[in-house]
Parts: structure tokens; C-alpha cells; sequence
């Protein structure tokens, strides 16, 4: 396939990742919440969640209320008893608390700033309400790659929140290709899971690819990282965006990757991915995207579902839960 020619290209510039023995925290007092996360990830479906009435512009911030995150729930739950949040401030602490009531399974909660304390004694919080729903922090989303934090920093904030929640599982997120980097194994032997992500639609030779092309990438990349991590990876962000069809990007093809990769990707333990992403994001569109002008009209339809709740075409091909 065309892709290829790309992971060729990764593995002769990280010789030294791929060939280096797994790592990973191996640590007995997480164990009931990492069961919990592993059995969610074989028989369950994670789903990464950002509330639909959360808003960011540059002059502030509209903030959802605990019916809202309700409402959303409600309209995932038929299809995912697990969710995954970007944060634990703007209303998101109370996931937990609207999720228990809807018989969800798992939560991890994300940590947007691991330098913001408030932020940090809110997730606690939550996990503390309820020890056998919240199985785990996402520490950041991208923060190495996005140049918001370093390797090291990472690394310190794992050694402090060990401290104060010891038996709370620690992951953090990048995408795949950072993992395998080899400055992020020191940070990889501290993590009890692993998130990444894998996008497909990133990469110049998917524009008009088959949509299977763009599954058989997660699986291989996938595959790549288990290579050098021995816990459970769960892929946090794939999938396609909704449009512009400009650029082959439509509800068709975006259900063709799902039912592709619900195909070749069966979940295990170890391996599984979630859905992305929950709903779309229309405010989304105003993000800057580096080298562009204008609107970024992809980056507001990553959606499974409308902004109003609407299942897509995607969830038509998408098995329920039992």
C-alpha cells in the first residue's frame, strides 16, 4: 500500500526505539482500575468526549452545564460505556457524575494543563467520588508534540500525581509517532496505559486512498508502539472529518473507515481504539491551522455525531452495545 513507503521511512530514522526492549509501569496498587480499563477496551467502546455545549473563542469561553453533559451522554451511551475528556475544568469534573447515573463503565479523565492545580484537585475529586468509574488520567493531549511541554516535564508531573493518587492509573497522550521517538521511553516506563493518536487523514497519501488504507494504517502503527510499550493502548483520536468533500472528506467515507477499522482492529485488553470524535465542534473551524488562511472547515466535523446529537451515517455501521 502507499502508505508504505512512510513507516518504512519511520522505522530507518527510530531504529533505536523499535528495537528497544517494552517499557512500562508495572505497579500492583492500580490494578483494579486498570482491569476495569482493559475489560472496557475488550468488551466495551471508549468514545473521546468534549461537551457540545463547550465553546472556546478568543474572547472566552462558553461552558456546558451538568443537563447538557446529560443530553450527551444519553445520546453516546447506546453505542459507549466508556468516555474519555480533554480536561477536567469547564464543567468536565462532573462527567463522572452524569455517567455513573447512566451505567457507564469507565472514565478517563483528561488533564489539559499538568501544571494547573485547580485543574489537578478537580480530576482527583472526581476520581475520588467514584473509584470504580474513573480508571485513569490522561495526562495532557499532545503536549510534546505541540511544544506546550517537554519529555522531562511530563516525567515530573507523572512523579507528583503518583503521590497524591497512588492507585489511580496514569496515561497521557501523543501521537503514535512521538511514542516510538526514543526520549519518550523514560516517560513510557512511568505510564500504566497509553493513548495515541493515529490519523490517517493527515498523511499526503490518503486524499484519495481506499478507506481500508487508512484502517490497515492505525492497525500497523498500532502494532509499531506495542512493540516498545507492554500495557494497554488504546487509540485516542483516528478517524475522518465530515467535510469539505473538496477533499474527500464525507459521511460516506468516514462511515467506510469505521466498519474498515471495526474489521481489522477487533478490540482486545491490550489494543483497542475509541470513537472521535463525539460531536462535532462548528467554533471549531476558527482554529488556525499553520500555513492557511481563513476557515478550517474539517476541523469542526470530526463528529460522529451533529453538534445538535444527531447520529451520523458512521452510526448506522456501528454495532450497539449489548
Amino acid at each position: 500500500m502507499r502508505y508504505l513507503w512512510f513507516l518504512s521511512l519511520l522505522l530507518l530514522m527510530l531504529p533505536h526505539a523499535v528495537s528497544a526492549a517494552p517499557a512500562c509501569a508495572k505497579r500492583e496498587a492500580v490494578r483494579p482500575r486498570l482491569d476495569t480499563l482493559r475489560d472496557t477496551m475488550a468488551t466495551g467502546r471508549f468514545v473521546s468526549y468534549s461537551p457540545t455545549g463547550l465553546k472556546k473563542w478568543r474572547e472566552g469561553t462558553a461552558t456546558p452545564d451538568e443537563k447538557s453533559i446529560h443530553d450527551d451522554l444519553v445520546a453516546l451511551r447506546p453505542w459507549f460505556d466508556g468516555v474519555i475528556t480533554y480536561g477536567a475544568l469547564d464543567g468536565l469534573d462532573r462527567v463522572p457524575d452524569v455517567a455513573a447515573k447512566l451505567g457507564s463503565r469507565a472514565v478517563i479523565l483528561g488533564v489539559w494543563d499538568i501544571t494547573d492545580k485547580k485543574e489537578i484537585d478537580r480530576a482527583l475529586a472526581a476520581a475520588k467520588r467514584h473509584p470504580h468509574l474513573v480508571v485513569g488520567l490522561s495526562l495532557g493531549n499532545e503536549l510534546v508534540f505541540g511544544k506546550r511541554a517537554s519529555w522531562d516535564d511530563l516525567s515530573k508531573a507523572i512523579a507528583r500525581m503518583r503521590k497524591e493518587a497512588p492507585s489511580l492509573p496514569l496515561g497521557a497522550t501523543e501521537p503514535f509517532a512521538w511514542w516510538l521517538k526514543p526520549e519518550a521511553k523514560p516517560v513510557l516506563g512511568k505510564l500504566d496505559f497509553l493513548l495515541a493518536n493515529a490519523h490517517p487523514a493527515f498523511e499526503p497519501w490518503f486524499s484519495d486512498a481506499p478507506a481500508r488504507n487508512g484502517a490497515d494504517f492505525v492497525v500497523d502503527v498500532t502494532g509499531q508502539v506495542a512493540e516498545i510499550y507492554c500495557g494497554p493502548i488504546l487509540v485516542k483520536e483516528t478517524g475522518l472529518p465530515t467535510r469539505p468533500a473538496s477533499r474527500n472528506f464525507t459521511p460516506a467515507r468516514q462511515a467506510a473507515f469505521w466498519k474498515a477499522l471495526e474489521a481489522e482492529m477487533p478490540p482486545t485488553r491490550d489494543r483497542a481504539f475509541a470513537g472521535f470524535a463525539a460531536f462535532d465542534a462548528p467554533w471549531r473551524v476558527y482554529d488556525e491551522t499553520p500555513g492557511t488562511d481563513g476557515l478550517n472547515p474539517s476541523e469542526g466535523a470530526w463528529g460522529l455525531f451533529t453538534v445538535d446529537r444527531k447520529p451520523k451515517p458512521v452510526m448506522d455501521g456501528l454495532p450497539r452495545l449489548r
